[in-house]
Formats: structure tokens, sequence, C-alpha cells
């Protein structure tokens, strides 16, 4: 029997000819409560649309536009942030109602009548009755509105809401922009914004009916459109609504996803793509874990974002326009975060679209003359520290995937290692003192350079592959820079002044925060003391050998859980001791005692922290999501493995938290993850065979993964011998 492919599964799926059974273990309210900050609105992989509802704009809370408790609704807009601690977009909103003008365009509505799942939203607005329906294409919003009772039906189209940090920014956010009514069922419109990143956000919209009147509410200004419908009692409204970041013609052109299908067909279409993506992990487990894993691998593939349009321009960095001869251009890149295993997943289950994201890398650079730090809409936030395109880009280098030119790439990385284009980043003093001093760098210096010594590795092993010695040897000198700041009378990473001097007093368990100053980024020096994932055995060297790098381990993990100081409360989460899974920069630390020779310690905890912190209940993530990398965590510890350096191509073991995973690979591959006599006791790893062969090794190597098989882990209720 031949393969069938993509397209015709997705026909296949899309017509119903066979069941789902993937998209069934979504629940897309996972984490919209607490500190999560997902939404659970409509999208489609890697999409630039995320139609979704909102039950506030204002502040750290709504991040994502929306919490799971709120009893009220705001409205539904098309773009959102999944999981992040940056505040922006909730561009173009709508909210339908009837009868006369509400003095607040809010509606409360009933738990109960709220559904999601990938590719589609749900709500009945108990104000009036009106069931909304929302699904979407990459490029367009699909709205479907019910309006149930007697009275004349409306619908606000408002440009001037989005989501800010203060009710008193909500007014200022919009420099420029208005709707036009270019149709008897038609609108059009854009607007300029600036909160988290200044940017363009042009639309157009179709309705399946002529409007009966219109007026605008807000004057001249023009941002706040009033559309009447003439229906009966249960009749249906829809709008087709498309975006562009370039202009409306390119929004006209987006539009064509959708303009001539029914509602019903486009949300099977964006069903069947989750399907499809979805089912590249075939897990084996409960009911609950597959819920658990299921929703994890659907919040990762939200984004990075493809912000092209469908004829390939885009917006760049410099706000020009400019065309992609792929028609793609990522962004939406929250690198801090999702370098340490949403980009190494991507490698492994869309190799592809990672290539793409590394090319959109370039092209980024080409018109900012720095790489990504953190993108939104194709402009830069310089939001967190480091500039962690490059590991991406030198894992996905030296793993052979395709779609960039490496000579390319490392140009860019020199440069942006070199020039000072990073406002955080002045690499003179850097290659001065061998440090950041944190006398001249008031905020952040120990994070900055730990975070910039990891990236220095990752140019020179790049360097190093493309035979060029002399970046070899000056990036590899820096990545050691790390050694500068190593306190041996603590064992901690702490800041130095210029003079060489140790900063004092050293508050070792205060949180830093950019808003307050310090030396940490989220989090104190305990947290940050591991951020050497370029040279763990170099760390456990400094530490004074394995025993003692894990005693401080221990300690780690067994100090007062609670945050110490004035600094980022909100961000130091999750808390295991003071290890905090909440936050990224520990998310390689549990796996460091199988480096140091005790896997059973690694095996225990990443057990507890998935057992503690992933639950399937709107406050079920222990911090945000942060654009799938919480989520990310997740699936590789439930596969047994975790990159703890994310461009060195290795897997270090933990123990598998489902019975079977299965992994669909390029080319027809299949690589298998099994984990006999797995039980609640059963935490331990006894044996480990790959493809029949006892493994002696203490991870998995990417050529090992990529090339198929199958991986047995046995499983126990007791701490066995290491193997390795």
């Amino acid at each position: 029997m031949k393969k069938l492919s993509v397209s015709l599964i997705l026909f296949l799926a899309s017509n119903g000819v066979f069941a789902q059974s993937y998209n069934q273990y979504v629940d897309p309210f996972i984490g919209t409560s607490a500190n999560g900050h997902t939404f659970p609105g409509a999208t489609v992989p890697f999409g630039m649309v995320q139609l979704s509802p909102e039950t506030g704009n204002f502040g750290w809370n709504y991040c994502s536009g929306y919490r799971y408790e709120d009893p009220t609704i705001t409205g539904f807009a098309h773009t959102h942030l999944s999981g992040t601690g940056g505040v922006d977009l909730g561009d173009v909103l709508f909210f339908p109602y009837q009868g006369n003008q509400p003095e607040q365009f809010t509606s409360r509505f009933l738990k109960s009548t709220e559904k999601a799942s990938p590719g589609y939203y749900t709500v009945v607005l108990s104000n009036n009755n009106i069931k909304a329906e929302l699904t979407a294409s990459a490029h367009t919003g699909v709205h479907r509105y019910t309006y149930t009772n007697a009275g004349a039906p409306h619908l606000l189209i408002d440009l001037q809401s989005g989501l800010v940090d203060s009710k008193e920014e909500l007014e200022n956010h919009v420099s420029e922009g208005h709707i036009n009514i270019t149709g008897k069922n038609s609108i059009s419109g854009y607007a300029y914004t600036s909160q988290w990143v200044d940017k363009k956000v042009f639309f157009v919209a179709r309705f399946n009916k002529a409007f009966k009147g219109s007026h605008f509410i807000d004057g001249d200004t023009r941002r706040r459109l009033i559309i009447d419908f003439d229906t009966q009692p249960g009749e249906v409204v829809e709008a087709r609504v498309a975006l562009s970041a370039v202009s409306i013609e390119g929004a006209t052109k987006n539009l064509a996803e959708t303009i001539n299908k029914p509602f019903d067909k486009v949300k099977a279409d964006a069903a069947a793509i989750w399907e499809s993506y979805l089912g590249k992990l075939k897990a084996e487990g409960t009911q609950q874990q597959k819920i658990t894993f299921y929703t994890s691998l659907y919040h990762t593939l939200i984004q990075p974002n493809n912000i092209a349009d469908v004829d390939g321009k885009y917006r760049g960095a410099d706000g020009k326009v400019h065309l992609s001869a792929d028609k793609v251009f990522y962004s939406t890149f929250s690198l801090w975060d999702t370098y340490r295993a949403a980009h190494p997943l991507y490698t492994i289950i869309c190799p592809a679209k990672d290539g793409q994201m590394v090319e959109s890398m370039v092209q980024h650079f080409n018109s900012a003359h720095l790489l990504p730090v953190w993108t939104l809409w194709g402009k830069e936030s310089y939001a967190m520290i480091g500039n962690h395109s490059i590991p991406v880009m030198v894992d996905a280098s030296l793993k052979g995937i395709r779609g960039f030119d490496k000579e390319k790439v490392f140009a860019a990385i020199k440069a942006t290692l070199t020039q000072n284009k990073n406002p955080k980043y002045n690499w003179n003093l850097y290659m001065h003192y061998g440090y950041l001093p944190s006398d001249t760098v008031k905020r952040e210096a120990v994070s900055r350079t730990l975070e910039a010594a990891y990236d220095d590795w990752c140019a020179a092993q790049l360097a190093k592959a493309l035979h060029k010695q002399a970046d070899y040897n000056y990036f590899i000198k820096r990545s050691k820079f790390y050694h500068n700041l190593f306190d041996k009378s603590t064992n901690l990473m702490r800041g130095r002044l210029s003079n060489g001097d140790w900063v004092r007093p050293f508050a070792n368990l205060d949180s830093g925060q950019l808003a307050i100053g310090g030396d940490y980024t989220e989090g104190n020096a305990w947290q940050y003391v591991w951020q050497v994932q370029q040279d763990i055995p170099g760390l456990i060297s400094l530490m004074g050998g394995k025993r003692k790098f894990s005693k401080k381990l221990d300690s780690l993990f067994t100090m007062d859980s609670k945050v110490f100081g004035k600094g980022s409360t909100l961000d130091v989460t999750g808390l295991v001791g003071q290890y905090a899974h909440g936050n990224e920069p520990n998310h390689h630390v549990a796996y460091l005692y199988t480096i140091a020779g005790n896997p059973a310690k690694t095996q225990q905890l990443v057990r507890q922290i998935a057992d503690q912190f992933y639950l399937n209940t709107p406050e079920g993530l222990s911090g945000n999501d942060d654009c799938g990398q919480m989520s990310a965590w997740y699936l590789f510890t439930a596969m047994g493995f975790y990159p703890v350096n994310p461009a060195d191509g290795r897997y270090v073991f933990g123990a598998p938290q489902l019975n079977e995973i299965t992994i669909d690979l390029p080319g027809g591959k299949k690589f298998i993850i099994q984990a006999k006599d797995l039980s609640a006791a059963n935490k331990y790893v006894q044996h480990i065979s790959l493809n029949g062969v006892s493994y002696q090794k203490s991870d998995l190597t990417h050529p090992d993964l990529m090339n198929g098989g199958k991986l047995v882990f046995v499983m126990g209720d007791k701490p066995n011998k290491p193997e390795f």
C-alpha cells in the first residue's frame, strides 16, 4: 500500500473520512489561570492569527488577554501571545450585541457554554444569548455569531482596543489608524500601535450579510465602528477577517485562504492541520497523561509565527517591506526561553520548519544588523538577555538541517557577538575584563556574562565546523569567561567590580529584576550558578568534583521554598527548594545529577517536577509557558531525555513518564521509546537498551535518534547503580 500524502491526509481528515485521534487530548484551557498566561482561542500551527476571547486589557495578568476565572468577556481579538510575561497585541477586536448600545462592551457568560479545541472556540454571551464561534487559518480569523434573541443585531469593530500595561495607555497606544467601509458587506483598516514593540497591523473583513447601517462611536478618529444587521432570531452572521503586517492589499490577498469556505470547512481544515502535527508524536499512557502530553505539544506549536503574507512580503525590523522567496518569515521568537528545549524539539519533529526559522533569523539580521533577541511582528523588543538565536542557528547547522547558508549564519553570529548593536552588551567591556563589571553594568551583570559565554561556545562550534580556526580560538576563549565570576568561597557565580573585587554584601538568595537592578535575571545566585550549559564538566571541576557538585545540587533542592528580596517574585515560581521550575534558567538543572554520576536523583526529581507542576487544570502550569518552553520541557522529560546543552546534539537521560512514545521522523523513519514496568512506584531506570543492545551512555545522540529505532527503559522501584 502506498503511503498517503500529507495533503491527502488533510483532505480525508477535514471531510470526516477518519476520526481524529490526537486533537481530543488537547485542552486549550490549561495554563489560562495563575501564571500560565496561555489563551484558549483558535489558531493553527505557527499561524499569524490567534483569534481568542479577551476578559481584560491591563497589566501582567493579561499578557494573553484572558484569565479563566473572569466572569465577563470584552470581545474577540485576532492576535495574542501564548504564555509570555510581556503585554502586547490584542489587535482588531470584535464584540457582538443586540438592542441598545451598552455603556460597557462586555458580557457575562457561563463556563458551561465555553468550549475549545485545536482551531476552534465557542461561548454563549449571556447578556443577549449570542452564540459566538471562532476558527482560523494561517492569516485569517473566521467568526460565526448566532443572534438567538429578537432585537436588532450589532457588531463592534474596535481598533483602539489592545493589550497594554495600564488603562491610561489604552487611549494612546494607537498613534495612527482608522476603519474604512469599502462595500455593502466589507470593511478594511489599519492601526500603528506602540506597546512592547512598534508595529503596523492591516486588516480586511468580509461578511456574509450586507450592512443595514453603521456608525462610528469615536467621531473623526474612526477606530471604533458599529455595524448593524437585519436578521431574524437564530440567524447567523459570519465574518472573515485577514491580517497583514504589510498593507491592506496584502490582507486582501491573505483573505483568499477562507473567503469562499464555509465556517465548518475552515474549522475542519484547522483541526486537520493540528492533527497532522500532533500525530508526529504518538503517545501511549493514561487519559490524563495524554491530555498533559498533547496539550504541551499544542502549546509548543503555536509559535513562532509566520508573519509573511501569502505573496511572501513581510515588514522587517527596519520597518521596510521585504520579500521572502519561500513566503515565510518567522517572528515571535521568545529565544531566552525557547532555545532551551522548544527549538531542539523542532529539529526532531519539524526540521524543515526549524530551517525556515533560522533563515528568518538571517533575514532579520540583514535588516536589523543584529540577530533576534526577542522579536514580535518582525520588530526587536530587546526583552531578556543573551543573543539566543545563536544556539538555535548553531544547533540547526550542526544537525545538517537545510534551508539556509551556514556561511551567512556564521557571519551574522560573529557580527552580533562583536559589534555593539545590542544595548545590553558592550563587547569591548566584556573583552577587557573577561566579564561585565557590576559597577558599570548596573543590572544583570552576572546573568548577562554567563549567557554570553554560552553563545560564545556555540559560535566556536560553528566556526570549528566551518574550519575557521582563528574564530574558533577567539570564541572558545570567551566561552570560559564564566570562570571569572565563580567564587570558590561560596561555589556560586558572583558579581565582580571593575577593580576585580567581589560585590559586597553578597545577598546570594535575593532575586534580581531589571526594574530594581541586581546581578541576576529573574533569579538569584543559587539559580544562576548552573548556567554553564556549554561546560558542565568544567563547572563540576570548579566545585571540587562530582561529589561536591552533587551536594551543591542537594542544597539547591532542599533549601526553603521561598522567594527572597524584592526582586522578580512574579517569575520565580514552581519552587522545589530554590530550584524554580516556573522560570527557564533552571530547566536543565535536575538533569545535572546524571552528568555528575547520580542518575537516580535526576529520575526521582523529574518525576516529581512533572507530577507537581504539570496539572490538567487552568492553573496547572507553575509559570509562564513562554511560547512553549515550559511545555517543551515536559515533552522531552516524558520521552526520558533532555537537551541540557541545546546546541551539542546530545540528550541527557532522565526517566520516561509514559508507557510508549513513537516519533514520526522525516523519510518515514520512526523512533520508539518504551518504558517497561512503568508505574507510580517504578520511577527509577534499571536498564537501557537501544535497538536491542544494552546502552551504556548517559545520553542519546541526535543521529541515533534521527536514524530511527527503539529505545527501551526497564523501570523499577529502587535506585539502580548507574550503568554509565
